[in-house]
């Protein structure tokens, strides 16, 4: 006998908590309890190379074969193994002026295999470190801020301008006056994960993060609350060195492992149409254990992505193996919170050629935790398939609306990414508010509290509604493309349509 919708009611209310009713439909019930086999303590938040996420790629595959789909990973199985390297910076034993300052609380630096296992370095503060303004930094730790704002010097700039001086590394001061996306502090680990072989070269040059709080300690006697300030509002700073030395201890390690993209077809009904495959992407991976939060050390990753996964799922299950006119490609990735690195290994080896496969629809960044009425479509002017986006959406009272803040650089920063490069037309979604509005603070809120943090789990509050109606949004869309007569295409103006597509 099938189980009754009050016991999954109950089930849902009792994995969100009780400062979140549950969800009133039995469709977002189902996706939700999917969603809380994918991000319970018990998954450990799939951490990229970890048993966890093993099992969590071996629970999708089961659940899209019992949907009907039929696997196209390697062999003929559920599974792209993808070879990974990983350098980890496990400890970093470090003090400033004589004073500890604090791996992960207070600063990073990016892991690399050539880095000095001893410091003991002088210390410089350059301001914006413009190129040619900062003058002898030979054999120093330069401090630059790391402004956004247009006119002074980018991220890229700075570390240009700091290793052509001859210095031996940057700190960063992560700008708490950059408040659309505001520094996160502390960070879960230091670990820089790679597809074999293709690793940055060993490189002795130290590239740190800086939490702005601890900027005193490197710069003792000077006023570094002012000089944080100033950096913030992009004001001048001064030039000035340091007495202080930064000196200390650094523990490197490496691992080389596999990990898990889950691949499935469901084939599409119309012949014709066969060479214009859709690829439905979300991730897997979450970030696993890290630094405790509130003591809490398991990143669960439930909207960052097993919601999303799930929804593929939810997905496949509603067809009961039915297909669209198009195959649907679901691709479940891995190695995206370590840079994009399931999706570029699909993309170099994809099931089928890249020129049979039309579109990717990628489910990512997204947040139902505020009522959804506007919804910003990245990519949505580049292709055919923001004019698909935009017709779902207006049948549902949604507004849509292209990124309001691309100095965040979403577009180049989830799975979508690597099929533009590949000349594949694309599309990714965030939930949209109005400024000022009750929705932003709530999503502000997010990023500073829950976005890579433990608290992004199953006890969150959500917006059920809003939930719903993306969820029906993607259904709806997912069938508008898929059954569409013409495939999608990049538009004639598009900026990120390939010359040779």
């Amino acid at each position: 006998m099938p189980t009754t919708p009050p016991l999954l009611l109950a089930l849902a209310a009792i994995l969100v908590g009780a400062a979140s009713p549950g969800p009133k439909d039995s469709d977002t019930v189902a996706w939700w309890r999917t969603t809380a086999a994918l991000s319970s303590d018990a998954m450990e938040g799939r951490d990229t190379g970890s048993p966890a996420l093993e099992r969590a790629a071996r629970l999708v595959a089961a659940r899209l074969a019992a949907a009907g789909l039929k696997p196209v990973g390697d062999g003929g199985s559920w599974f792209q193994h993808i070879p990974l390297d990983e350098i980890a910076l496990t400890r970093a034993d470090l003090r400033a002026g004589g004073k500890p300052i604090a791996f992960l609380d207070d600063f990073t630096i990016d892991a690399n295999a050539g880095l000095p296992r001893i410091l003991s370095l002088p210390i410089a503060y350059r301001g914006y470190c413009a190129a040619g303004a900062l003058g002898d930094v030979r054999g120093r730790l330069v401090i630059c801020h790391g402004t956004h704002r247009a006119g002074l010097p980018t991220a890229a700039d700075r570390v240009a301008a700091v290793r052509a001086a001859g210095a031996a590394g940057i700190a960063t001061i992560w700008d708490p006056g950059f408040t659309v996306e505001p520094p996160r502090w502390p960070l879960a680990y230091e670990r820089n994960v790679s597809i074999r072989g293709q690793g940055p070269a060993p490189d002795t040059f130290i590239s740190m993060r800086l939490r702005a709080e601890a900027l005193g300690l490197l710069v003792p006697g000077r006023d570094a609350r002012a000089l944080i300030r100033a950096g913030s509002a992009g004001r001048s700073l001064p030039s000035f060195d340091s007495p202080a030395k930064l000196a200390g201890r650094l523990t490197i390690a490496t691992r080389h492992y596999s990990a898990p993209n889950v691949m499935g077809i469901l084939p599409g009904t119309d012949p014709a149409k066969a060479d214009h495959a859709i690829v439905l992407t979300a991730h897997l991976d979450g970030y696993g254990y890290g630094k405790p939060v509130r003591g809490d050390s398991i990143y669960n990753g439930t909207l960052d992505d097993a919601a999303y996964v799930a929804l593929l799922i939810r997905l496949a299950e509603r067809r009961h193996g039915a297909g669209f006119a198009r195959p649907l490609i679901f691709a479940i990735v891995a190695g995206e919170e370590k840079g994009l690195l399931g999706s570029r290994w699909l993309v170099a080896h994809p099931p089928r050629p890249l020129s049979r496969i039309a579109a990717d629809i990628n489910l990512d960044q997204l947040r139902p935790i505020f009522p959804l009425r506007l919804l910003t479509v990245h990519a949505k002017d580049e292709s055919t398939l923001g004019d698909d986006a935009s017709a779902v959406a207006a049948s549902m009272g949604i507004a849509v609306q292209n990124d309001p803040e691309p100095e965040r650089n979403l577009l180049q920063r989830s799975d979508h990414w690597t099929f533009i490069k590949a000349g594949i037309p694309s599309l990714n979604f965030v939930f949209g508010y109005t400024p000022g509005s009750a929705s932003e603070r709530i999503y502000r809120q997010w990023y500073r509290s829950g976005y890579h943090r433990p608290q992004d789990d199953l006890k969150q509050p959500i917006d059920w509604q809003a939930a719903a109606d993306f969820n029906r949004f993607f259904y709806a869309l997912v069938a508008r493309i898929a059954d569409s007569p013409s495939a999608p295409a990049w538009k004639p103006g598009s900026k990120l349509r390939p010359a040779a597509r």
